[in-house]
């Protein structure tokens, strides 16, 4: 879902070394249509934007959308399609950031059919470029899946690594490594529940994982809670959502009704 694409320096984009590729996740719990309300907000709960989740199934085809409609104007809006036979495999993501709450707008589009990610850009001119980089995606690549992925893995599963592409500023591999911390207690209407709260480590390699802490470039940690058992629930996302950016969180929404009428 809706965990986005996290960016690096500029100055460490270029300096990587080749990964280890994974093989994708099982499938444990299929996915099938829903629409979804949700709520992001700032550090001190401020409401920065509301989201739409939708997603529709054709066969083992699944077609995901989020979209946050913030306050300031901003869009974030991201598409992804992939399969789920006795695996998870990304076939595209289309994921778009701009308005004022994003430092550095981003038009990304990953086709691993083709191989290729092609990202939009606008320059000072208000000229529109185009850049197409053909790029050897592996077969674990989770963008816009982070979220499904996550609630498919065995929470006694000490640690699962996953691919993703970022734009920092030119598209490149990163790899997530997604590690159970253990169940803490919410209350919902007054009842008392409990939510698997899983971390994701952002692991830059080469180089430039070495430096980056450094010189504290060195992303911090994403946090994801659901609840567990027979059909897992998402509960929240802790994270950053752009380079340098503000740790910003996503929580379920629900309708408010406006009193009846007397």
């Amino acid at each position: 879902m809706f965990l986005r694409c996290r960016a690096v320096s500029a100055a460490l984009a270029f300096v990587l070394q080749p990964f280890l590729w994974a093989e994708p996740v099982p499938v444990r719990h299929v996915e099938g249509t829903l629409h979804g309300f949700l709520a992001l907000r700032s550090q001190e709960g401020q409401l920065l934007a509301i989201g739409d989740s939708t997603q529709t199934v054709h066969g083992d085809q699944v077609t995901s959308q989020v979209v946050y409609r913030f306050k300031d104007g901003s869009i974030d809006d991201e598409t992804t399609v992939y399969s789920q036979r006795s695996t998870f495999q990304l076939i595209s993501d289309h994921h778009i950031q701009k308005g004022p709450s994003y430092s550095h707008p981003m038009d990304m589009l990953i086709d691993t059919r083709r191989g290729t990610v092609t990202s939009r850009s606008v320059g000072k001119d208000g000229k529109e470029t185009v850049t197409t980089d053909p790029m050897q995606l592996p077969p674990d690549l989770a963008n816009g899946m982070v979220l499904t992925i996550t609630k498919n893995l065995l929470p006694d599963t000490p640690e699962t690594t996953i691919s993703m592409v970022v734009a920092a500023p030119k598209p490149r591999l990163v790899k997530l490594v997604i590690s159970p911390r253990g169940e803490e207690p919410f209350s919902m209407l007054g009842s008392t529940r409990k939510a698997m709260r899983f971390e994701i480590r952002i692991e830059l390699g080469g180089v430039a994982g070495v430096v980056a802490p450094l010189i504290g470039k060195q992303p911090p940690h994403i946090q994801i809670w659901f609840v567990e058992g027979p059909a897992p629930g998402f509960v929240k996302e802790r994270g950053p959502y752009f380079e340098g950016g503000p740790i910003w969180t996503i929580e379920l929404a629900s309708p408010v009704w406006p009193d009846a009428p007397h």
